[in-house]
Parts: C-alpha cells; sequence; structure tokens
C-alpha cells in the first residue's frame, strides 16, 4: 500500500527543485539590468538581509515560496519578452530604465514600476511587454 501524500507535499519538492536555478536566473539578469542590491531585494518580495545574502551566495540551498518563485517567474517573462521586442541586447537591457510615456508609467521607468514591491507591479510590466511583443 501506498503512503497517503498530502496534495502539497509535490508542489513543495518542486519548489525546492526550482529554486537554485531560478535565484541564480534572477541574479544574472539583475546583474545585466544593473540592479543593485535595494533594488534586487524589492523585485524578490523584501527578504531579510541574511536571507538575501545567503540565496545570493549559495542559490541551490535555498527554498524558495510560491510567492518568490512567482516574482523571479515575471522577471524572466519580462526578460525574454524584452529579448524579443528589442534584438539588440544592449538596448533590451537598458530599456527598463528608461522613462516610458505610455500610461502605465506616467512617466516612470519600467523598473520605477515594478519597484512598487507588489507582485501586481511585475505583472503589469510582463503584461505591457507581452502586448508590445503580439503575445
Amino acid at each position: 500500500m501506498k503512503p497517503v501524500t498530502s496534495p502539497r507535499a509535490q508542489p513543495v519538492a518542486a519548489e525546492r527543485n526550482l529554486s537554485g536555478p531560478a535565484l541564480r536566473a534572477f541574479f544574472r539578469i539583475a546583474g545585466l539590468w544593473g540592479l543593485d542590491t535595494a533594488q534586487e531585494r524589492t523585485l524578490l518580495g523584501h527578504p531579510p538581509a541574511s536571507t538575501y545574502f545567503k540565496w545570493k551566495k549559495e542559490p541551490q540551498a535555498a527554498n524558495l515560496s510560491r510567492d518568490v518563485l512567482e516574482r523571479i517567474s515575471y522577471v524572466l517573462g519580462i526578460y525574454k519578452a524584452l529579448q524579443i521586442v528589442f534584438p539588440d541586447p544592449a538596448r533590451a537591457d537598458t530599456w527598463l530604465k528608461r522613462p516610458n510615456d505610455a500610461p502605465l508609467f506616467r512617466g516612470q521607468s519600467a523598473l520605477a514600476r515594478m519597484l512598487g514591491g507588489n507582485v501586481s507591479d511585475l505583472f503589469v510590466v510582463r503584461q505591457y511587454l507581452d502586448a508590445q511583443r503580439g503575445g
């Protein structure tokens, strides 16, 4: 007879397996975008400094929450959409910091919107870029 497992048991293992690769990808993208520590922590949902530095030093040892994985997923999607919208990688990587006249940004940069601290801020930037690329 098989042991009974809770419906939550499998996602936890999957999240643990995704944590290291997700963090490595996040920190690589953050480097390409020229983000500082405070900006990275905001995009990750304001983890305590000690947790953030542990993640940065040992991403493979992390066990990220669904919230943090969702945030990283949006960052990955934003990065991918930028690469499609702007075939020049340098332009794609600097777009986030340029002022934007689209109503969503109100003259601010997309990064300023993303740094609002809410998952929804990441979502709307991703949604905007998906619409720009026709996706």
